[in-house]
C-alpha cells in the first residue's frame, strides 16, 4: 500500500459528529477514548498515554475498565513530558512538541505523525485490534491481534536473536518464545525511524497469527506409489543392528517433540525403531489446492536435506540430536500441481527429531503488514517509538525499559570457555598457558558440573576436582585473570538449597511430580525455582552470596533461563513445567524468566557491593535484559558453516532489538562427529584429515567474526578451544586467532568508548549497516556485513575454502581497506581478497579510531600513548571515554571525555578540552596522529610514524596536510 500525509480529522468528521463531553477523558498523562463501535472481539476503551516526547503507550481492551497489570519491562518515569490534547470531529489527538497520536472513536484505529502532521505509523483501517477471550488455571484474560499498515519499501529489524537466518522481518513470520539458541524480544525497529515494543510476556507470534499447519491440511498428499493419503516413510537401520527396514505411509511429517510420559520415545515415530546409524527418507507427492508462495518451517536434527519439485530447497543442515533447530523457506506452488517432495535424514542419534509444517499462501498485501499476536494478556498495550534514526528509536527504547550500564572494562577483553574445565588445575593450566604464549586474555570461565554429581545447586565445589576454591579464584586473579562460574535456577531435590525454596512454595512442581530425571550420573529428580516471585530472587541471590560470592568471583553465567525445564517437550508441556508462576499462570508469563533471573543477581550484587560492576551471561533474553548490566549468548549452536553465517544475523537482530551486548559460542558449541574423530586422529598421529583442516578453517573464520562482536568469547564441547589446542603455533589458524585477539586489545581505547556510549547515548556496538546507512535501501537485506561502532565494517567468511567474497560498499564518502589503506568508493560491489588469515576489513572516511600499544590484558597499564588514526575524506568526530573501568563512579560524574573532531575543508583534527576527572586519571599522554587518505594508503601498523601530540587536557590542534 502507499501512504501520504492524510487529514484523517476531515474525514472522520464526516462519519460521525461526536460531543465533546462523552468521546474522551483527559488523564494525568493523556486520554481515554470510548469506542463507538460495537463488536464482539474489538476494542472498547482505547488510551493514550504520553511517556516522552516521542514515546506513546497505547492500550485497548474490550472491558469496562482497564486491568492495568503491573509492567515488568516498563521502568517509571518520575517527569511528565507536556502535551495537549484536541477533538476535531470523531478524532481525539494527543500531542507533545515532537509527536501526535490519534485515536478515531467510531473504530479504536491509531495513528501517530509528526509534528507537521507527516504519517509514521497507522493501525490497520477499522482498528487492527481483536481480542479473543482466553482462561487458563482459572485466570481470564485475551488472546490478542494488533494489525498496522506497512509501506511496500519499509523494512522491519528486531525481535531478538533467532536462528532461521532472516534479517529483515518484512513479509515473514517469526514465533517468539524462548528456547535453547532462540532469543525472544517483543521490539521491532523499521527504516521508517520508528520502533514498536509489544508489552506481553506470552508467546508472540510476528506475522501470521496461525500456527504453522501439517502437510496433510494443506495438500493432498501422495505416497512414492501415487496412493493418496500419505506420505511415504522409509527406515533403513545401521548395518550391524539386527533390525529390518521398514517401510510405512505418514499422514504428517511432525517428529518434534517427546512422548510426554514416555520421554524416550518422539511423537509419531516408530516406537521400536533403532535410530542411532539410520538413514530415513520420506517422498511423495503434494497437491495444493491454491495458488500462490507457502512458507514451510523445517525442524530438525542430525543431517537433512529437503527436495521439492525435484529441486533442492534446502541443502544440507545439521544440528546436534539432542538441540534441533528450525529453519524456513517458500515455494511457489500452483493450484491442483501435483510435485514430489523428498526428504532425506540421518538421525545421528538415538532420539532425534524431524518435521515439516506449511503456512497456506497469504495476500501479499496483508502478508506485508506488521501483525503482532499475543497468546495471553489482560489487554492490549504497546509502546510507539519515534526518532530521527534508528540509534534514537533504540534510545528510547532504553528510556522506557532501562538504561544500560557500563560493563567492566575487562569483560571487552577476550574471555577462554570450554566443556567444561573437570578439574581446578585444568582451569589455572588453561589461563597459564595464554600468559605463557602472550596471548592476550582477561576472563576463563567455569562450566557446569563443578558441583559434586548428586548436588547440582548446591552451589559446592566438588572437594575432589576442585580442592581449594579460594586459592583457584585467587590463583587467577595473580595471574590477571578474571573468574566467571555457571549457576543454574535448577536445584536436585536432595539439596538443601531446593527445600528452601520449596518450603516457601517457590518451587515449580511439574518436574518433581513427573519424577524427571536429568542426564547425569544415573539421572537425579530436580526443580527450577519461581524467579517470578521477588521472594525467591532474594534466595536466589543469598545462597549464591552465601556460597559463591565470598570467593571473589567475578561473573555470573545464568545458564538455561529460559527456562529449560526439559529438552525437548511440546509447548503445552514445557509450560506446565514451568508453571503456574508467582504472578500467574505460565501461559501468560512465559517469555520473561531470564529478565526476572536477572534482575535477582543484579540487584542482588548491588546490594552488597555498590561499587562493584556486576556482569551477567544469559542464554536467554527479554525486553528490559540491558538495565540489569545482561549480556546474552546465542546458545548450543552448531559447529557449522551454515549456524556460523545465522549469527551474523541473529546478533545483528539482537542489537536492534536494544540490548547492545550479545555473544557467542565461537567455533559453535555441539560439534559434529567428524570434527571429535579428526581431532582424535591428530592427537594420535599429527596428521590433519581433511574434517579436522575444515575444523581449524572454520574455527579460524569464526575467531576472525567474534573479535569484532560486543564481547569475545570462545566456548564449546570438545574440540578443545584454546588457540593452541586449535592449531599448533606457525599454523595459519594460530596465527590468526592470535592476531585478531592482539587486535581486540589495541582496539581498547575504542571499544571501551563505545561501551560508554551504550550508557551515556544509549549507543548500539554491533550496527547493521542500516542503523548507518539507511537511506541507502541496497543495504535493507544485508545481513551478512555490519559495522562495529561508527569505523568498522566487518564482513565475515562464512564459506569453507573461501577465499574472496562480495563485499557491499555503503553510499559514504569512502572506506579504506584496513590492512593496505587502500581507498575504496562508496556504494558499490566488489569482490575482495579474503586470506586466509584475514577478514575483509574495512573503515569510513571521516573515522577517527584509537589503537593502545599491545597489552596482555585491559588494565595491564594505562593508555599513555595512543595511535590516532584519522581516515581522512569526510568531516568526522569521535569521543575518548574513560573511567575507572570496574566501579560504579561513573553514575555519579566520575569520569572523562576528550571530544575529538575532524574537518575535511581545512584538514585540520582538534582533540578538545577533557571534560571530567575521576581517581587515576592519566593527566598527560601523548597521541600519534596518523593520517590515511587516498594518496597516502597507510596500513594499521602501531609503529607508523605522524605528528606527535603531548596532550595534558587541553584543546590541540593538528594540520593533516
Amino acid at each position: 500500500m502507499k501512504m501520504k500525509n492524510i487529514s484523517y480529522c476531515l474525514f472522520a468528521g464526516l462519519l460521525l459528529v461526536a460531543c465533546s463531553g462523552g468521546v474522551y477523558e483527559k488523564t494525568e498523562n493523556g486520554v481515554i477514548v470510548k469506542v463507538q463501535q460495537k463488536g464482539d472481539t474489538g476494542a472498547r476503551l482505547v488510551r493514550l498515554q504520553v511517556m516522552g516526547e516521542k514515546l506513546i503507550h497505547v492500550s485497548a481492551t474490550p472491558d469496562k475498565k482497564f486491568a492495568d497489570p503491573q509492567s515488568l519491562i516498563i521502568v517509571p518515569r518520575a517527569e511528565q513530558t507536556p502535551f495537549t490534547v484536541a477533538q476535531q470531529g470523531d478524532t481525539v489527538t494527543v500531542s507533545t512538541d515532537e509527536v501526535r497520536a490519534s485515536v478515531l472513536a467510531s473504530t479504536g484505529e491509531v495513528w501517530f505523525t509528526d509534528e507537521d502532521g507527516n504519517l509514521i505509523l497507522q493501525e490497520n483501517k477499522g482498528g487492527g485490534k481483536t481480542f479473543t477471550p482466553i482462561e487458563v488455571e482459572g485466570t481470564r484474560g485475551y488472546t490478542v491481534r494488533q494489525v498496522f499498515e506497512s509501506l511496500d519499501d519499509e523494512a522491519f529489524y528486531g525481535l531478538g536473536q533467532h536462528q532461521a537466518d532472516e534479517f529483515n522481518y518484512k513479509g515473514k513470520n517469526e514465533e517468539l518464545f524462548q528456547y535453547n539458541t532462540k532469543v525472544s524480544v517483543p521490539f521491532i525497529v523499521s527504516n521508517k525511524n520508528y520502533g514498536v515494543l509489544l508489552d506481553s510476556y506470552s508467546l508472540c507470534r510476528f506475522g501470521n497469527p496461525n500456527d504453522y499447519s501439517q502437510l496433510g491440511e494443506v495438500f493432498k498428499l501422495y505416497d512414492k506409489d501415487g496412493k493418496e493419503g500419505a506420505i511415504t516413510g522409509t527406515y533403513v537401520p545401521a548395518e550391524g543392528s539386527g533390525a529390518e527396514t521398514l517401510v510405512r505411509r505418514e499422514d504428517s511429517l511432525y517428529f518434534e517433540h517427546l512422548v510426554r510420559g514416555d520421554l524416550g520415545h518422539v511423537v509419531n515415530l516408530p516406537k521400536d525403531f533403532p535410530f542411532y546409524g539410520s538413514k530415513v527418507t520420506y517422498e511423495g507427492s503434494i497437491e495444493p489446492s491454491e495458488s500462490g508462495e507457502f512458507k514451510f518451517i523445517l525442524y530438525y536434527a542430525g543431517y537433512t536435506k529437503v527436495y521439492i519439485n525435484n529441486e533442492l530447497v534446502v541443502p544440507e543442515r545439521w544440528r546436534t540430536a539432542w538441540n534441533p533447530n528450525s529453519y524456513k523457506f517458500s515455494v511457489d506452488l500452483e493450484a491442483g500441481k501435483r510435485v514430489p517432495l523428498k526428504v532425506e535424514w540421518i538421525p545421528d542419534g538415538g532420539v532425534s527429531y524431524s518435521g515439516l509444517r506449511v503456512h497456506r499462501p497469504v495476500d501479499p498485501e496483508e502478508q506485508g503488514k506488521q501483525s503482532w499476536w499475543s497468546e495471553m494478556t489482560r489487554q492490549l498495550d504497546y509502546y510507539f517509538i519515534a526518532g530521527d534514526d534508528m540509534d534514537e528509536v533504540i534510545s528510547g527504547y532504553r528510556t522506557l525499559t532501562g538504561k544500560s550500564p557500563i560493563m567492566p572494562k575487562w569483560a571487552m577483553g577476550y574471555w577462554q570457555s570450554r566443556e567444561k574445565y573437570n578439574t581446578q588445575a585444568e582451569m589455572l593450566g588453561a589461563l597459564k598457558g595464554f600468559r605463557d604464549r602472550r596471548i592476550p586474555i582477561d576472563n576463563i570461565v567455569l562450566d557446569w558440573n563443578h558441583w559434586p554429581e548428586n548436588a547440582w545447586g548446591s552451589h559446592e565445589f566438588d572437594k575432589a576436582r576442585f580442592p581449594d576454591p579460594q586459592a583457584m579464584v585467587d590463583s587467577i586473579h595473580a595471574m590477571h585473570g578474571r573468574m566467571m562460574i555457571s549457576v543454574w535456577p535448577k536445584f536436585y531435590t536432595t539439596t538443601e538449597h531446593f527445600k528452601e525454596f520449596d518450603e516457601n512454595g517457590w518451587m515449580y512442581q511439574q518436574s518433581v511430580k513427573d519424577s524427571l530425571k536429568d542426564w547425569v550420573g544415573p539421572g537425579y529428580t530436580y526443580g527450577f525455582y519461581d524467579a517470578y516471585s521477588a521472594d525467591a530472587r532474594k534466595l536466589f541471590w543469598k545462597q549464591m552470596y552465601e556460597h559463591y560470592y565470598p570467593l571473589g568471583i567475578d561473573a555470573w553465567w545464568m545458564d538455561a533461563s529460559e527456562p529449560n525445564v526439559r529438552d525437548c517437550t511440546d509447548l503445552q508441556y514445557r509450560k506446565d513445567l514451568c508453571g503456574p508462576t508467582a504472578l500467574g499462570p505460565s501461559a501468560e508469563f512465559f517469555n520473561a524468566y531470564a529478565l526476572m533471573n536477572a534482575d535477582a543477581i543484579y540487584n542482588g550484587q548491588r546490594g552488597v557491593d555498590n561499587n562493584k560492576r556486576v556482569f551477567l551471561l544469559t542464554r536467554s533474553g527479554f525486553a528490559g535484559l540491558q538495565r540489569y548490566s545482561t549480556a546474552t549468548w546465542s546458545g548450543d549452536i552448531a559447529t557449522r558453516w551454515e549456524d556460523m553465517k545465522a549469527q551474523i544475523s541473529a546478533g545483528l537482530n539482537f542489537a536492534v532489538s536494544g540490548i547492545p551486548y550479545w555473544t557467542m559460542d565461537i567455533g559453535g558449541f555441539c560439534v559434529e562427529n567428524r570434527y571429535v574423530a579428526g581431532q582424535k586422529q591428530w592427537n594420535e598421529t599429527k596428521t590433519e584429515n581433511a574434517d579436522y583442516k575444515e575444523w581449524r578453517e572454520l574455527n579460524t573464520r569464526w575467531f576472525q567474526f567474534g573479535a569484532f562482536c560486543p564481547l569475545y568469547r570462545a566456548h564449546g564441547q570438545y574440540p578443545l578451544r584454546e588457540p593452541w589446542e586449535i592449531a599448533p603455533e606457525g599454523h595459519p589458524a594460530y596465527k590468526s586467532i592470535v592476531y585478531y585477539t592482539k587486535l581486540r586489545y589495541n582496539l581498547m581505547p575504542y571499544i571501551y568508548s563505545l561501551a560508554g556510549m551504550t550508557w551515556f547515548k544509549d549507543y548500539t556496538l554491533m550496527r547493521p549497516l542500516v542503523m548507518d546507512f539507511t537511506a541507502d535501501t541496497d543495504v535493507n537485506n544485508i545481513s551478512d556485513q555490519f559495522m562495529f561502532g561508527p569505523a568498522f565494517m566487518v564482513s565475515p567468511v562464512y564459506e569453507y575454502g573461501a577465499r574472496s567474497r562480495e563485499v557491499y560498499f555503503p553510499q559514504a564518502e569512502g572506506w579504506y581497506d584496513f590492512y593496505t589503506g587502500k581507498f575504496q568508493k562508496g556504494g558499490e560491489k566488489v569482490e575482495v581478497k579474503a586470506p586466509y588469515e584475514r577478514v575483509p576489513l574495512y573503515v569510513r572516511a571521516g573515522a577517527i579510531v584509537p589503537y593502545g600499544e599491545d597489552i596482555q590484558y585491559t588494565d595491564e597499564k594505562p593508555a599513555d600513548h595512543i595511535i590516532l588514526y584519522v581516515y581522512q575524506g569526510a568531516d568526522g568526530e569521535f569521543t575518548l571515554y574513560e573511567d575507572e573501568g570496574v566501579n560504579y563512579n561513573y553514575e555519579q560524574g566520575k569520569y572523562a571525555m576528550i571530544p575529538m573532531e575532524y574537518d575535511e575543508e581545512e584538514k585540520t583534527l582538534t582533540i578538545g578540552k577533557r571534560e571530567g576527572s575521576f581517581p587515576g586519571m592519566l593527566e598527560k599522554r601523548t597521541f600519534t596522529v596518523v593520517k590515511v587518505n587516498p594518496d597516502k594508503a597507510q596500513p594499521f601498523n602501531l609503529n607508523a610514524k605522524g605528528v606527535e601530540v603531548d596532550y595534558t587536557g587541553e584543546e590541540v590542534s593538528v594540520k593533516l596536510n
